[in-house]
């Protein structure tokens, strides 16, 4: 077919690979404020799940600043207006082109387990706890990463002091945004949870009542906490009084007296805040149709079980394809390339991870043969081998699927000089740990629940357990896609678990 329709449909390929389908929270009863995408012209652009916070790193655009300073200011206010899926006692990964050099730098700011986690650290008995037990409570709590990753992406890249990038989220914690009815419905949601712990319910259920749509929600504890950031930089969250408040809050969680709930307390210590630095690191990287896809490697497994899904397809003539034939595919390759993600990605640090060979078209095309057009495949499936690939060949038993969260923010910045960010940022589940640092105005991630809490079964090998000091396992997969050199796409997903979707892109 002609060059220009095949183009097209290469976008249209990847725009649906990258880009999940979040679940919309549920309605309220009470008429949501009209909120619309903010946009900009030839000055750059910011896309974010909100509007007060595109705006603020729209300011930042006006002003001078470039895209990693507009992110910064961003996603520093997604942790305002988005509470229950961002801020600073959580992580995230920070995707960045660099126009200059025309290069993809990625930072993996992902949250650490304790130096003193086991493989056990969600067993009791020999038995793995309830996830609801353990994504409530201290011990699912990970080092926060976001604070490290603005400083590491501003050191790097940025053009403006922190200090003046937070002015906006503190202003907007201080003085309040609008609630509207996705607030509303999340707070309803965790309810529940949030009632155990004084400091959470104090803060989001004022007077034990839900926040009302169209009512301002302030939160002066989160713009004391900015203010204090922006005097001493992010190492503020990671040694003195901030960190020494995480840390009493993870081994003694706050709990309402009152509570029935069991509420298992952590082993994070300040030596663990004090060690944590986020890691910058090669993307990865294949071709697809003639185009350049850039990720996130692991830790993250987006990059390459997203690029594992779309090498599978590229040797299918997508055009000869019926809408039903496609998505066939579409989704039996995602099922693939999510099996390998399970037997395969864990921490780089800890585990040995065959990136390079995941991503090899060889290993795809042996892969590709188990698509079968006239049925489906039936999960879980086996892996294959990356290192010794054979034509449909799977080796061992499949690894356990890890719940992870259902909730995370993106956004997207573009400036005037071409340099484009894709961030996604999280706290894992909406609303986290449900722990709020009494004081500090944030709440703690559950992230250490998207390790594995036990293997599949005895003997079957799990890249994911739990270690000292480990990053946790991720879908999180913020993504830039170049055609001959220039970027021409840069998604992310806010919503549920990104790479569960065919062959999708989060904690």
């Amino acid at each position: 077919m002609r060059a220009s329709a095949a183009r097209q449909l290469a976008f249209a390929a990847l725009a649906g690979a990258l880009v999940s389908t979040g679940a919309a929270a549920p309605p309220s009863q009470t008429a949501t404020p009209p909120k619309v995408p903010v946009a900009a012209g030839y000055g750059g652009a910011v896309a974010s799940v909100d509007a007060d916070a595109s705006a603020a790193g729209i300011a930042v655009l006006r002003s001078g600043g470039n895209a990693v300073d507009a992110a910064v200011a961003v996603a520093a206010a997604l942790g305002v207006t988005e509470p229950y899926s961002a801020g600073i006692g959580g992580g995230g990964y920070f995707v960045y082109y660099d126009a200059s050099s025309r290069r993809v730098h990625t930072i993996d700011g992902r949250e650490t387990a304790p130096a003193t986690a086991t493989a056990t650290l969600f067993q009791e008995n020999g038995v793995p706890i309830p996830f609801a037990e353990g994504q409530t409570s201290g011990r699912s709590v990970g080092v926060p990463g976001t604070p490290a990753t603005w400083k590491s992406a501003l050191d790097a890249w940025g053009s403006r002091p922190l200090a003046q990038l937070l002015r906006p989220a503190e202003k907007l914690a201080r003085d309040g945004f609008k609630v509207d009815g996705t607030f509303r419905a999340q707070t309803e949601a965790n309810q529940d949870r949030f009632k155990d712990f004084p400091a959470t319910r104090e803060l989001f259920l004022p007077g034990g009542q839900l926040p009302v749509v169209g009512s301002t929600f302030k939160n002066p504890d989160l713009a004391a906490t900015y203010a204090e950031l922006a005097r001493k930089g992010t190492g503020a969250l990671y040694r003195g009084p901030i960190a020494e408040d995480i840390v009493n809050t993870v081994r003694k969680p706050p709990v309402d007296p009152a509570a029935t709930r069991n509420v298992r307390p952590g082993d994070l210590t300040t030596a663990d805040l004090r060690a944590y630095a986020t890691k910058r690191q090669a993307p990865t990287q294949i071709a697809y149709r003639g185009l350049d896809v850039y990720s996130m490697a692991p830790s993250s497994s987006g990059g390459t079980t997203v690029g594992e899904a779309l090498n599978i397809l590229e040797r299918t003539d997508l055009s000869g394809l019926s809408p039903a034939q496609y998505l066939h595919r579409y989704i039996e390759a995602s099922r693939i390339a999510f099996a390998d993600r399970g037997r395969w990605v864990g921490d780089p640090a800890a585990e040995s991870v065959p990136t390079r060979e995941l991503l090899s078209q060889r290993f795809a095309d042996s892969r590709a043969c188990l698509i079968k057009p006239d049925r489906t495949l039936t999960s879980p499936l086996a892996p294959g081998d990356p290192r010794n690939p054979a034509p449909c060949a799977t080796t061992g038993q499949a690894a356990p699927t890890t719940y992870e969260g259902e909730n995370t923010t993106h956004l997207t910045v573009a400036d005037r000089w071409g340099n484009v960010v894709s961030y996604t940022l999280t706290i894992e589940s909406t609303g986290g740990s449900a722990i709020t640092v009494p004081g500090r105005g944030f709440l703690l991630n559950n992230e250490l629940t998207d390790f594995s809490f036990a293997p599949a079964a005895p003997g079957v090998p799990d890249p994911n357990l739990p270690g000292p000091g480990k990053l946790p396992r991720s879908s999180m997969s913020p993504t830039i896609v170049l055609d001959h050199g220039r970027p021409v796409l840069a998604v992310g997903s806010p919503g549920r678990r990104p790479p569960s979707s065919p062959p999708s892109s989060r904690p």
